[in-house]
């Protein structure tokens, strides 16, 4: 009697086990369109030094919801960035790009050059890239 309650317990763990692995692996779908869209918007404005500004602070606002959409931890992007780190194929050109960003809100004096903002758009391509967004 006590061994058929064990086995059922024991059943029940390793359902539940393989339910809870199931469920963490199942990535969300992105919108592909959407991604594809905000992208080639973001592109467009890169002909000029303040669109290659915009085109920055956007890209990081893109991959951030590309982040929250594959529901990574975090309550900043450069937390969520931490969590994700594994899905990046190139971890050191986000962060370059989102640290890049960052400059360009928050300090005045900057001028940015056409090498680091292809830069940064090219690693925030990747990252979007690797999340499955574009």
């Amino acid at each position: 009697m006590w061994v058929f309650f064990v086995a059922i317990i024991v059943f029940g763990v390793v359902m539940l086990a393989i339910v809870s692995r199931l469920a963490r692996r199942r990535q969300p779908k992105l919108n592909h369109e959407y991604f594809e869209y905000q992208w080639a918007e973001l592109l467009a404005r890169v002909k000029s030094p303040e669109g290659m500004v915009l085109a920055i602070v956007d890209g990081d606002k893109l991959l951030d919801q590309a982040l929250k959409k594959h529901r990574f931890k975090g309550k900043t992007m450069g937390e969520r960035l931490v969590s994700a780190q594994r899905r990046l194929s190139d971890n050191d050109a986000v962060w370059y790009a989102h640290k890049l960003r960052n400059r360009l809100v928050h300090e005045p004096n900057v001028r940015l050059k056409k090498r680091e903002a292809q830069a940064a758009l090219t690693g925030f391509r990747q990252g979007l890239k690797d999340l499955g967004a574009l």
